[in-house]
């Protein structure tokens, strides 16, 4: 646990390049510069009154391939590009930079790894190999940015920093206790640091919502995924004003889930086990506990790194992370970390690196620099596996979309269309249900059950896919060994048991598999099946199974669904295989056949096992359709375990924006 941080820092390293000099290095920091227009055309580096700075080989300035000095798609140079994210995109990254003190330390200024980070946020994260990036969004320095908080250092500070204000970019600073060099809190008045990071500056930063009226806290709010999300920037002591002012900033923006940021909240052992400081309980208990919005912070001011997940108030977690690398090569090298938000995948992957030293030709790092090009221990790069939507449900719950009307689901050649919000939350669905066909095609459904199945195995639900038409489903609790279990089937005389669909079709539904599902006991289990085995329709060739349904939309072993159909124009059967479906998930499925081939869709996506041999419509022998039921040689041999959504079929190839789930 380090609390005051002497500096005395040397590089003592074997290999360095001159960046006031004539050599490379400098030279490509100076064309850098130009561009950025912190100097002029003619200036040296030692305008910014750079002393005795040394930097590993070769260039630290050095531009991407191909660029123009100066030039990238978000620089901070005059009149070259402006600070533009994508607001909407569902990945996203912020980036925090630690305590860089030793690299402004009084007469030995090192501003070259800052510039590079900086550049390397302007540039959006470029991946220089593939062109693709980050979509940076923000850029938070968590404190101590200069060793003695004097006005000389600030200066040099200020002009790398104004980079970013030349962009436009979204940024923000606090300070730490080598800023202020004092233990008072954020009441402290002038400083230094508040003459360059105070409220006018912050004022001019993309995304800048408010400060404290001592000017040492500050709130912005940036738009990605096409929510807000705000970043609090708080001093390294809150007074009870200062308190008072960040508990009343969140509660103005009930709805917005906050990053906090600080320099002092937790350190961590050397096996990076993270624990809160002596004022960081204090910030929990006044601020970070009570105010669920809070999901993650960052700090400064302590090394090693770490981190922890703490349970708030709300009962939700907090990620709580300790990053700096002061005490390592040539100060921590202006190392950055990036937490890359992908709301799709519903992870934030976390990784560590220097811009400056990755800005160095590999055979030209030094030893000491090769080492810490990127971070890989599990406290420096790792991901958090985050369900947004329950995390921020308490605070701002996600839109659901709300039921549709029947009508709304019927498009043209609709053969069938049932959903099961009609029946109470919980209770059994009785002996004489009758589930209409809301198509008015008369295919309704009629309840059915296994000998010796107990009551209450087939019941209504609330639980719905979150796109689905009506918002409710049946669940099924079947089971095999002895087959037990309740499903449904059409009616004898329904006209969809007749149906060829040699025009093709679209066969949708929406399932879940619970949590508890056995494959011992539902493996091969249908959502949707036909009674009449492959050997009554005179089905005999390669790969044909005569005791096998007509047409079944099965879960395998994994459980993967497997559409298996056997055609008109086929001797044997045709298949189609979705890949493993995780547990405990609302899913869409969707077969769609043009008259030709068949593919199968997963929430929309099309999957890679789908056949290439036409497959013209679907054999039937006249008899009913069954939901829930699976028979084998003319028996009933599963009832499906899980729930069933909406079900519709389509007397023609749907698109997929004409799904149940557009």
């Amino acid at each position: 646990m380090h609390d005051i941080h002497e500096s005395g820092h040397t590089c003592g390293c074997p290999r360095t390049a001159d960046l006031d000099g004539d050599g490379p290095a400098a030279a490509g920091r100076r064309r850098f510069l130009q561009g950025a227009g912190l100097l002029g055309a003619g200036a040296g580096a030692a305008g910014l009154g750079l002393l005795g700075a040394a930097a590993p080989a070769q260039a630290a300035g050095a531009e991407p391939a191909g660029a123009e000095p100066g030039k990238a798609r978000r620089t901070g140079a005059k009149g070259k590009g402006r600070w533009q994210p994508d607001p909407d995109a569902r990945r996203f990254t912020v980036v925090v930079m630690p305590d860089t003190q030793y690299l402004f330390d009084q007469d030995r200024i090192h501003p070259a790894p800052v510039e590079a980070s900086i550049r390397y946020v302007l540039d959006g994260g470029v991946n220089r190999e593939d062109g693709t990036d980050d979509n940076i969004v923000f850029l938070a320095h968590l404190g101590d940015v200069t060793e003695n908080g004097l006005p000389a250092e600030f200066a040099a500070v200020s002009k790398v920093f104004g980079l970013l204000d030349d962009a436009g970019a979204a940024y923000g600073v606090l300070a730490g206790n080598h800023d202020v060099r004092s233990s008072t809190d954020d009441r402290r008045g002038s400083t230094p640091y508040l003459e360059t990071f105070g409220k006018e500056r912050a004022a001019r930063t993309s995304g800048y919502h408010s400060s404290s009226p001592d000017g040492y806290n500050t709130c912005h709010v940036f738009k990605a995924a096409g929510r807000p999300w705000m970043v609090l920037s708080l001093d390294w002591r809150l007074s009870d004003a200062g308190f008072a002012w960040a508990n009343a900033v969140i509660a103005a923006n009930p709805k917005v889930p906050v990053i906090l940021t600080t320099h002092d909240l937790a350190y961590a052992d050397d096996g990076g086990r993270a624990e809160l400081s002596g004022y960081g309980r204090k910030l929990w208990d006044q601020l970070i506990s009570g105010n669920d919005q809070i999901f993650l912070t960052v700090n400064g001011h302590y090394w090693p790194p770490g981190r922890t997940v703490l349970r708030n108030r709300a009962g939700n977690d907090v990620h709580v992370h300790i990053t700096n690398y002061q005490d390592r090569y040539y100060g921590g090298a202006a190392m950055i970390r990036a937490y890359r938000f992908d709301l799709d995948r519903n992870t934030v992957d976390v990784s560590t690196f220097s811009p400056w030293i990755q800005e160095i030709a590999a055979e030209e790092r030094n030893t000491l620099a090769a080492q810490q090009v990127e971070l890989t221990s599990d406290v420096d790069r790792f991901s958090l596996s985050v369900d947004f939507d329950r995390r921020f449900a308490g605070f701002a719950p996600a839109p659901r979309r709300p039921a549709r009307r029947p009508a709304e689901l019927l498009v043209r050649d609709t053969a069938a269309y049932w959903r099961f919000d009609g029946g109470r939350d919980g209770t059994a669905v009785p002996a004489q249900q009758v589930v209409k066909d809301l198509s008015g095609q008369g295919n309704d459904l009629l309840w059915r059950s296994a000998p010796g199945t107990p009551d209450g195995a087939l019941t209504w639900s609330a639980e719905h896919h979150p796109d689905q038409p009506g918002h409710g489903s049946l669940l099924f609790r079947g089971t095999k060994g002895p087959v037990r279990g309740s499903y449904l089937e059409t009616a004898p005389t329904a006209p969809l048991n007749r149906e060829t669909f040699e025009r093709g079709f679209t066969v949708e539904a929406f399932c879940k598999l619970p949590a508890d599902w056995d494959s011992g006991q539902s493996r091969w289990s249908s959502l949707l099946s036909r009674w009449g085995t492959a050997g009554e329709a005179g089905r005999s060739g390669p790969g044909t199974d005569a005791e096998e349904p007509v047409v079944t939309l099965s879960l395998s072993e994994a459980p993967a669904l497997q559409w298996c159909v056997y055609p008109l124009n086929q001797t044997g059967a045709s298949t189609c295989w979705g890949h493993q479906l995780p547990l405990d998930a609302w899913w869409h499925v969707a077969v769609v056949n043009d008259g030709k081939l068949s593919r199968m869709y997963v929430d929309g996506c099309e999957v890679a096992r789908n056949p290439a041999t036409p497959a013209v419509g679907l054999a039937t022998l006249g008899r009913p359709w069954m939901l829930g039921g699976y028979a084998y040689a003319g028996v009933l041999d599963k009832v499906f375990h899980g729930h069933i959504g909406d079900v519709r079929i389509v007397r023609r190839a749907l698109r997929v924006r004409d799904f149940m789930t557009a």
